[in-house]
């Protein structure tokens, strides 16, 4: 029996080296055979199994049908969805994807040419998000707003016709270099007063929508002055000046207002977005209306109907644009609006409900105001006797009311350290007092008669008025703060207020 030697160093070395080159070659053959499977197209003949991700996304396409395929994530573009995957195939080894790795895929359909024009139309007329990002107040307020422009670029076209051939004809005999002249001063007076009517400034905080309507009545008799040198165009120049006047108080007014309003609508911070397509609109309309117009020209219509036809539109459509603005904050009108019905009624109006009964036609420059705030101390008080009889119930609050029988307004003087909440308080009360006396007026008119003696008269005022100041005061202490509350819960601003106060404010006196 032999034995079987064991293999020497040497042919161990050989099978060593023959074993790693073998293995080298087949890691080789095995790399290029899945290159060239991994580029190669898919045979038809082959069934190719989707993977879970890609085939539950009802994906047709054959190159998306791919193993390869892995999804990264899903995107929303103006209601259209798009997913994002990741193609594996172009992967090289340890190499990180190229740029062509990812492949986007639309969930939906191609969109109809009609579709894709609408599209087009509602990212220049309507804010992203729509109808989510604005509040429910912007449909009626752009519709209002269109047609006054509409019927505003229709106007535009007679009155600057009429405006050019009144200055041929009053100026038949003058240079073009005078004609010249004679515009740019009508220009001129427009952009002085534009300047001087800017000095309201704070106005057109307080009372928005008032200022508003009254600049496009403005505008309507800026237009209507146009008109009228036609039948006069001897006067040309001074009845232009005062036309561009009109028209441009009524822009600087449009101007004003157009940033709180297009704020209101806003609910994010996209008030930047809303403007923009708010104007668009309306610069849209405008275009409509120049073209209607200029087609209804040429069949040369009766001017005073068509005018009166378009002025009616404008100013409609600009009342129904102004009251369809729902404002959180509280001014005047719509203060008196929301207290009058909590003393009558228990309950603080809606947003809505409290700026439809607004009063649009209650203009700043009105000097008649049942409730006076912030007067001089020589308007609310005739005699210091009806001053110390209501000093002393006002010690520890930051305003006093009072009421004047001569004048029969009902004036709340402010101190220097009243604060916001203090006016808003201060304005509350002097409607309370107000309901108060006049309750009491028409229980007592039936019987009490008219004295025709002012002193006893005035006496008589003073004793009633001191009653229904402290009667006054009582209810103030009791309802002010449910309120407030009662205002907060409808969606009312109580933390500003815009009621626009006098700037006369009673001191304290230096001994």
């Amino acid at each position: 029996m032999k034995l079987k030697h064991p293999p020497s160093s040497s042919s161990q070395t050989l099978t060593s080296t023959a074993s790693s080159h073998d293995a080298t070659l087949l890691v080789r053959e095995t790399l290029r055979i899945s290159a060239d499977l991994a580029s190669a197209p898919p045979s038809p003949s082959v069934s190719v199994e989707r993977r879970p991700e890609v085939a539950s996304f009802g994906l047709n396409d054959r190159q998306f049908v791919d193993s390869s395929l892995r999804l990264l994530c899903c995107e929303e573009i103006d209601g259209r969805r798009w997913k994002y995957f990741a193609d594996e195939s172009v992967n090289c080894g340890s190499q990180p994807l190229k740029k062509n790795a990812i492949r986007a895929v639309s969930l939906q359909s191609p969109q109809a040419p009609v579709e894709e024009f609408i599209g087009f139309i509602r990212s220049y007329v309507v804010p992203e998000g729509f109808p989510g990002s604005v509040t429910p107040s912007y449909v009626p307020y752009m519709t209002w707003r269109a047609l006054k422009h509409f019927f505003g670029g229709a106007m535009g076209v007679f009155t600057t016709q009429t405006l050019l051939n009144s200055v041929g004809v009053s100026k038949h005999r003058a240079t073009p270099g005078a004609i010249a002249i004679n515009w740019i001063l009508k220009d001129g007076a427009g952009r002085v007063g534009k300047m001087l009517y800017a000095r309201q400034g704070k106005k057109f905080d307080y009372d928005l929508k008032q200022l508003r309507f009254a600049g496009d009545l403005l505008m309507e008799l800026g237009a209507g002055v146009e008109l009228v040198t036609a039948v006069v165009p001897q006067f040309f120049l001074p009845l232009a000046c005062a036309a561009n006047v009109a028209k441009n108080v009524g822009a600087v007014t449009s101007t004003s207002t157009r940033t709180p309003i297009y704020k209101a609508f806003a609910k994010g911070e996209n008030i930047g977005d809303v403007t923009a397509k708010g104007e668009c609109v309306g610069n849209l309309a405008d275009l409509l209306g120049t073209g209607l117009s200029i087609m209804i020209a040429k069949r040369n219509p009766s001017l005073v109907k068509t005018f009166s036809l378009l002025s009616f539109g404008y100013v409609f459509s600009s009342y129904q644009e102004v009251k369809s603005v729902v404002l959180h904050t509280l001014n005047r009108a719509r203060f008196t609006v929301a207290v009058e019905s909590f003393l009558r009624t228990g309950r603080v109006p809606t947003l809505q409900d409290g700026n439809s009964r607004e009063n649009i036609f209650s203009f700043p420059w009105k000097k008649h105001r049942p409730i006076v705030l912030g007067p001089r101390f020589r308007e609310a008080f005739q005699d210091p006797n009806s001053y110390l009889a209501v000093k002393p119930i006002f010690e520890k609050e930051q305003y006093i009311v009072s009421y004047n029988p001569f004048k029969g307004n009902i004036y709340v003087l402010l101190k220097d350290q009243a604060k916001s909440d203090d006016v808003l308080k201060a304005a509350f009360h002097g409607h309370v007092l107000l309901h108060i006396i006049r309750s009491s007026t028409d229980k007592q008119s039936s019987s009490r008669k008219q004295r025709e003696d002012e002193l006893s008269a005035s006496l008589l005022s003073t004793a009633d008025l001191q009653a229904h100041v402290i009667e006054s005061y009582k209810m103030v202490s009791a309802l002010y703060m449910p309120f407030k509350s009662k205002a907060k819960e409808q969606g009312w601003v109580m933390s500003e207020s815009l009621l626009n106060p006098g700037r006369a404010r009673l001191c304290e006196m230096v001994k």
